[in-house]
């Protein structure tokens, strides 16, 4: 299938590992253009490298109210023009929703919440007929996770967000989609193994509570994302696809 990628160009927020730079991979292996962001220079600059040419890349934190106008101008700037985003934050902290700080739910408002409602209005203003933009939440968003509770209490609201924005944009041709993963390997995924004191047991535990007796793989979610956000997918907009290996158990 000709996914219509052809030289489309997309920002992507933490982007220079795990999930993000998965989707960027999808994205400039089916000839699209792409601006990758993270925090730090080092890290984005390994990113551009793997992905070659056809990626720029941004160093800059979400938390910042002036790093979406940089994205969406360096798109503009360096390939002339901008079809959608990819908006995905690292996870927060551990811990249930009653043992965090105020200034735990503070700073995880700030990075996970506001920084992606910013991305994601500033993205939309720039865009044209056609564009998309996917949100990159959690499982979470249809059901609590044990000992994540900044996640609990953040990501649906993001989901209503983007069912929102969804809503207002449509009319613009322009979609709004949120992508759930679940049980996948990234680094995030390892350190909460880690965490358990037995990585391995709790890998293998994990993968056979999945139909599919597996954790999946970042590239596994990068297709379904860069699907999402191609003109292939254009009479999708408005929900929330989870990527879990069947973890989700609503229908």
């Amino acid at each position: 299938m000709d996914l219509g990628l052809a030289d489309r160009v997309y920002v992507l927020t933490g982007a220079s590992k795990g999930l993000g730079l998965a989707t960027a991979e999808a994205l400039v292996a089916d000839g699209a253009r792409v601006v990758v962001s993270a925090r730090t220079r080092e890290s984005v600059d390994a990113a551009v490298a793997r992905l070659g040419p056809r990626a720029t890349g941004v160093a800059a934190d979400l938390t910042d109210p002036d790093t979406a106008d940089l994205l969406v101008r360096t798109a503009g700037e360096r390939f002339g023009r901008l079809d959608g985003a990819l908006i995905s934050v690292g996870g927060p902290g551990g811990g249930s929703a009653a043992q965090q700080t105020d200034e735990q739910w503070r700073s995880a408002f700030e990075t996970v919440f506001l920084g992606s409602v910013r991305a994601a209005r500033t993205v939309a203003a720039a865009l044209t007929t056609g564009g998309a933009i996917a949100f990159v939440l959690s499982t979470s968003t249809r059901a609590p996770l044990a000992g994540l509770g900044l996640s609990n209490g953040l990501r649906p609201g993001l989901a209503g967000v983007a069912k929102d924005m969804a809503d207002e944009l449509g009319p613009r041709g322009i979609r709004v989609v949120s992508l759930l993963p679940g049980r996948i390997l990234t680094d995030r995924t390892r350190s909460l193994h880690e965490a358990t004191g037995d990585a391995e047991a709790t890998a293998a535990r994990q993968a056979a509570e999945l139909p599919l007796r597996r954790l999946g793989e970042p590239a596994e979610f990068g297709r379904v994302a860069a699907f999402v956000l191609s003109p292939a997918a254009s009479y999708l907009t408005g929900i929330q696809i989870p990527v879990d290996g069947g973890f989700t158990r609503m229908l």
